[in-house]
């Protein structure tokens, strides 16, 4: 999960919890207005139309167009509340005989909605029932004071208590959804890195290749390299030695090219540099100075005695015309075959190839 997914999805919660205050106090409102409780009319006053009225509408405008904004719980909350505290306050008026029993159901009412939708929200629950509370504690006068507030200290503490935890949990998640977050970089960047020696790998090229093509001008290049009778290296020194060699191969690589240019480990032993903004004269130079870079690192190499005693690479460079990436691959591929065939330990520019000589088979290595 994203932490953008993450937020979404409380965002999500949010107006699901709104929603459902709204229809809990529409169902409680109807429980007056429809004759359930009683057959007198005095069931029927103006807050609790207020209260179905204005919910409904509010609900039944967000069902209609969901992508219309919610309004804020909090206000929400304490208008809603207000409205019970209004409601609650005329019917203890209206008739006379109404005992301390009314006032303790009405909280309770109250209560039950708060305890439902908001349990999450503890400043709107707050601020839903703080002002049915006042009235009822204004109204008793007294009479059932303990009563009164252990109906509203049970819940107040309890969700408290359960919002201190969901917060610490909410934090916990958020900070674990950071690390994660920053874990996977840290991974994603591993993955595009070759483990061996270091360099990017065909992933990691991709991920550059898009960035340069799009946003740096100028001519481009492309150097594909290869170590001489590498396989031979493998088969008699061992591959321990070969990974040596390759590890060796690619610092002076590395090192000799330019800062803002692309080193790839390409295949096995094959190289690939990715020369931006530069021509052709700079890039041949380039070139060639990788080329004695690897010779200078003097890695003892038997087996290639018609080239050198040392560790050597051939190469092949061409150009990238109208952004076609592969295409200069596949002509550098060719001018580094040529270089093969023509003694190793050198460099050879697609550009200087013959046209009717493309690559054809496989030169071993």
């Amino acid at each position: 999960m994203k932490l953008q997914s993450y937020e979404e999805l409380k965002q999500s919660k949010y107006r699901l919890s709104v929603m459902l205050f709204l229809f809990l106090n529409i169902a409680v409102s109807l429980f007056y207005l429809l004759p359930i409780m009683s057959t007198e009319k005095s069931e029927t006053t103006l807050p609790v139309m207020c209260v179905a009225a204005f919910s409904s509408l509010t609900l039944i405008a967000h069902l209609i167009w969901p992508k219309v904004k919610l309004p804020l719980l909090n206000p929400v909350a304490l208008l809603l509340g207000i409205f019970w505290a209004w409601h609650i306050n005329y019917r203890f008026h209206l008739v006379f005989y109404f005992d301390g029993g009314f006032l303790i159901i009405s909280l309770i009412s109250v209560l039950f909605i708060s305890a439902i939708a908001l349990s999450d929200y503890l400043v709107a629950f707050c601020l839903h029932v703080a002002p049915p509370v006042l009235t009822v504690l204004l109204l008793d006068n007294g009479q059932h004071l303990p009563l009164i507030l252990l109906t509203i200290s049970l819940p107040l503490i309890g969700f408290s208590l359960q919002h201190l935890m969901r917060r610490r949990a909410d934090n916990f998640t958020l900070r674990l959804m950071h690390q994660l977050y920053e874990e996977k970089e840290t991974f994603s960047d591993l993955s595009m890195l070759d483990p061996l020696t270091g360099l990017y790998n065909r992933r990691g090229l991709k991920n550059r290749l898009d960035n340069i093509l799009e946003n740096h001008a100028g001519s481009h290049f492309v150097l594909l390299l290869d170590i001489d009778y590498f396989k031979a290296y493998n088969d008699n020194y061992g591959h321990a030695m070969g990974d040596q060699a390759l590890a060796r191969v690619s610092v002076a690589i590395r090192d000799a090219v330019r800062s803002r240019d692309v080193v790839t480990r390409y295949g096995g032993e094959e190289f690939l540099v990715l020369m931006t903004n530069v021509n052709s004269s700079i890039a041949m130079k380039l070139a060639e100075r990788i080329r004695q870079y690897v010779v200078d690192l003097e890695i003892p190499h038997l087996f290639n005695e018609t080239v050198s005693t040392h560790v050597t690479i051939s190469a092949g460079i061409a150009p990238i015309y109208d952004n076609e990436f592969d295409q200069a691959v596949a002509n550098a591929d060719s001018a580094l075959y040529v270089a093969k065939n023509q003694g190793r330990n050198t460099i050879l520019a697609w550009e200087d190839l013959p046209r009717e000589a493309p690559r054809t088979a496989e030169e071993p290595v």
